[in-house]
């Protein structure tokens, strides 16, 4: 990876995490066939393209929205509970009334 580019982009997309995601995403599209939204003269690794693609303001990124990272819940789903329900006895103190009676 070509540290130029790396500047280049990290001046683009200030969060080292965010760049990183960005990069990964567009190196798989890269990998997959898509076509690179820039032209080199050189032979460049698809991170180097995928930089200089943010650096070129090519690509960009939205964050997701809360409402958006919340889970979508079909209807009439409920949560499964583990453990005490409703008031029923402990493991512990069923094993005590056990060992009182035996």
């Amino acid at each position: 990876m070509r540290e130029d580019y790396l500047q280049a982009a990290l001046r683009i997309i200030d969060d080292p995490n965010i760049l990183v995601n960005v990069v990964s995403h567009r190196v798989k599209q890269l990998k997959r066939g898509n076509r690179a939204l820039v032209t080199s003269l050189e032979k460049l690794l698809p991170e180097d393209l995928a930089l200089r693609e943010i650096a070129e303001g090519k690509i960009t990124y939205e964050l997701a929205t809360p409402e958006e990272l919340a889970p979508v819940r079909p209807a009439g789903w409920r949560a499964h509970t583990v453990g005490n329900v409703h008031g029923a006895e402990s493991a512990s103190a069923r094993s005590g009334k056990a060992a009182a009676g035996a």
